[in-house]
């Protein structure tokens, strides 16, 4: 199979854009810097990485017959945002769990930001004080089977729809789509950047890179940073639906151990808890580009990206693509930081 053989249900404009990061590269004094803006790739509710995903999760839910897509995330999870906003589109019903994922004292965490975006798209919100985990939670599973006590048709959706059979497609698109803009724009990515959590959108890079290198591309790092603070778990999340993806949409190879990378260092102690990395990052991309990045992802994969070119591990002569995910609405959750 390839990836065409997939059925994807349209819910971005097209290819998200990318552009030069131009002041940021000068003031790094190293590698050229590039985003490629997920946040503005569809107009669902703010749009980020996890609509392009959920393109192939939702004709496999209608073939099942389901009405009601239930999810789970923390209390300012980008991820159900964005499952509320395609349940409105495609006129299912949706419930979402809500757990508290991060210890963090702002007295509105739960009314403003992501969660209050699907409460206005009309999605069931469940709070639940269970803490951080990317693995399957009890009250997910109990959200399903109420959906079913009711008499409706449930059809899951892990946590960044990540541990799903078609979690990494998504981004395996989007490795090709990198291939074709870059065809259109004269430039070679030979390092990409992204935030890795609960894994799918940096393994379904991993996956689609290596099938472009294998029909003759050349080859490129797909560097991960981590911002679960649970590295171990991640790095094996990563490398699974890395390993998965790769033989969905056709690699006729395994993967190399070198083309999984997820770096720590930027997390801090706790997922969702800025560190002064992350401050730091937010500030300078907002002050030199204009471009607003969170504090629970991408502040930290952008705190990386700006270590691994000043030290030079990523070579000044590089050219970087940083995959901006989205999740800016959540920063409404930190304001106390920005006083």
């Amino acid at each position: 199979m390839s990836l065409d053989d997939f059925p994807r249900y349209p819910l971005t404009f097209g290819p998200s854009p990318v552009h030069p990061l131009e002041r940021l590269s000068r003031h790094l004094g190293g590698a050229a810097v590039w985003a490629k803006r997920e946040d503005v790739s569809s107009g669902l509710a703010y749009g980020g990485n996890k609509t392009r995903k959920l393109e192939y999760l939702v004709p496999d839910a209608i073939a099942s017959g389901a009405d009601t897509l239930v999810s789970i995330g923390g209390y300012q999870s980008n991820h159900t945002r964005q499952v509320a906003a395609v349940a409105a589109r495609i006129g299912m019903q949706c419930v979402l769990v809500q757990e508290n994922w991060v210890d963090w004292p702002d007295s509105v965490n739960d009314r403003v930001g992501n969660i209050m975006l699907s409460r206005i798209m009309g999605a069931e919100v469940r709070l639940d004080p269970a803490g951080f985990g990317i693995g399957f939670k009890d009250s997910w599973k109990q959200a399903l089977e109420d959906v079913e006590a009711r008499g409706g048709t449930p059809y899951a959706i892990p946590a960044g729809a990540s541990d799903h059979r078609l979690g990494g497609l998504g981004f395996a698109g989007w490795a090709r789509e990198v291939e074709q803009q870059e065809r259109e724009l004269g430039v070679f990515f030979d390092t990409i950047v992204v935030c890795s959590v609960t894994g799918s959108t940096h393994a379904g890079m991993i996956a689609g890179f290596a099938a472009l290198e294998d029909a003759g591309g050349r080859p490129r790092r797909v560097i991960g940073i981590d911002a679960s603070a649970k590295i171990d778990e991640t790095r094996a999340q990563v490398e699974r639906i890395a390993r998965r993806t790769a033989e969905l949409i056709g690699l006729e190879r395994a993967l190399r151990d070198d083309e999984i990378t997820v770096l720590e260092g930027w997390a801090g102690d706790l997922y969702g808890i800025p560190v002064e990395s992350t401050m730091d990052a937010i500030r300078l991309s907002g002050r030199l580009e204009g471009m607003i990045i969170d504090p629970v992802y991408e502040g930290k994969s952008m705190a990386g990206l700006i270590d691994l070119v000043q030290d030079g591990t990523i070579a000044p002569d590089s050219t970087v693509l940083y995959a901006h995910l989205g999740g800016q609405p959540a920063i409404n959750a930190y304001s106390a930081l920005f006083r």
